[in-house]
């Protein structure tokens, strides 16, 4: 059988792990990249030579021997470039967020639909052998019905991003969007049991007084039926990286954690508890958990999509309720009020 062929536009400090999850991906063969700078053409060309490496993402669009595109450039350009990906009929494998805003969202879905081909959202936590034992836990009643889910991150500050891209909010949306958004998409697929979220209250502030809009320190509290919810808090004003998840239900609970120097660490620590209401168990990861690990799960199912018309572990519905829900969350902060989730209440699946 053909190996599946990729194609991938962007070669930032992110883009070049997709290029290398690609590469170890069994049945997948990266052909072409797209980036615009020199030098990262440069790193790509001897990283990867036998990848055909062009600096217009359209000049790799109009190539008709690709089955998927990766997706990996700033916020602002998703909408734009995933659209043109799926009109050149191939499947889209967008980092999240998805697009900036919903509307956004909404135009990358109906270009799935004229052209009959599958988005995938790139929120790998998903597919973490540690976060997803959490949903798998859940899922089989460890917990009885969730209730209540905290998420919460404790961090060293962003990296800039090409051109310093991720400090400047008219192209990053805003800071919600760039990593809470990873743990409101957990805290609702840990909570679908009891429904779609309903209301979200937020609050944010910087430590840089000459830049508000930069809001290191993030709370909110997403608002379920049956009276459950999430909370989610991060602070980038911090050191290393280190995310706890802890969810509890009518029975029992289950108590996450993952700790390492930088979030692409490949040797750190993590650990899982799940209390079935009497007793406690330390529960054993099978693989080593971490964002350089899921994304190259993330690449495998892309391969999966492509051959048996698999569906995503996060649909574009999942990346429009997680893109909804950080705007919601910003415009709480902005406005110091309840901010109800009414807009975002389409069909649940896809």
């Amino acid at each position: 059988m053909s190996k599946v062929r990729f194609g991938l536009i962007g070669y930032g400090a992110w883009g070049s792990f997709h290029a290398g999850a690609i590469m170890k991906t069994a049945d997948a063969e990266l052909c072409a990249v797209a980036v615009r700078s020199p030098e990262s053409q440069a790193a790509a060309r001897e990283a990867f030579p036998a990848a055909t490496v062009v600096a217009d993402y359209r000049e790799l669009l109009a190539r008709d021997d690709l089955d998927v595109v990766d997706v990996v450039v700033p916020s602002h350009l998703h909408c734009e470039i995933g659209c043109a990906v799926l009109a050149s009929g191939k499947h889209l494998l967008l980092e999240k967020p998805m697009a900036v805003t919903v509307a956004e969202c909404d135009q990358l879905r109906a270009a799935a639909a004229a052209s009959g081909k599958t988005i995938a959202i790139g929120h790998e936590l998903r597919m973490s052998s540690l976060w997803g034992k959490v949903k798998e836990i859940i899922d089989a009643g460890g917990i009885g019905t969730p209730l209540y889910a905290l998420v919460e991150l404790s961090r060293k500050p962003y990296r800039l991003g090409t051109g310093g891209w991720r400090y400047d909010i008219k192209r990053v949306g805003n800071w919600i969007l760039e990593e809470p958004i990873h743990f409101f998409d957990l805290a609702r697929w840990y909570l679908a049991a009891v429904g779609e979220p309903t209301h979200v209250y937020a609050r944010a502030n910087s430590r840089q007084a000459d830049h508000p809009e930069l809001q290191d320190n993030f709370s909110a509290i997403l608002h379920f039926p049956q009276g459950a919810y999430a909370v989610v808090t991060q602070t980038l004003a911090a050191f290393e990286h280190h995310q706890t998840v802890k969810v509890t239900g009518t029975k029992g609970a289950v108590w996450a954690s993952w700790s390492g120097a930088l979030d692409r660490t490949l040797h750190p620590t993590h650990s899982l508890k799940h209390f079935d209401g009497e007793t406690v168990h330390d529960v054993k990861i099978d693989r080593q958990s971490g964002e350089v690990f899921e994304l190259e799960d993330e690449m495998a199912m892309m391969v999966d999509v492509v051959r048996r018309g698999g569906t995503p572990r996060a649909t574009a519905l999942d990346g429009r309720w997680s893109v909804g829900i950080c705007n919601a969350a910003q415009e709480s902060v902005d406005r110091a009020a309840i901010v109800a989730l009414d807009g975002l209440r389409t069909e649940r699946s896809e």
